[in-house]
């Protein structure tokens, strides 16, 4: 699948999720975890795009993707910290 259409399925899964929204709290809880987790795996495909080049590699799937959704630019250097020291 080529890069141009993941980001745009999941840049159009974000603004659904953000312009529908949902009136019960447990769902929006439920959406704002799952935007979170789709915005995570995007930080992880730049990453991986861009950190290539020098060696950084992390594999996109949900437990990486929720870190990296849930902390943020801390959890995605949590990652690569992990990657290249301990793994």
């Amino acid at each position: 699948m080529q890069p141009l259409i993941v980001i745009g399925v999941i840049g159009a899964l974000i603004l659904l999720v953000l312009i529908v929204g949902t009136p019960f709290k447990p769902f929006r809880f439920i959406g704002q975890t799952a935007v979170k987790i789709m915005i995570g795996a995007l930080f992880l495909f730049f990453l991986n795009a861009f950190g290539n080049s020098i060696g950084i590699h992390i594999p996109i799937n949900f437990a990486t993707s929720a870190v990296s959704g849930v902390l943020g630019i801390p959890g995605v250097a949590a990652l690569v910290i992990i990657q290249m020291y301990i793994i």
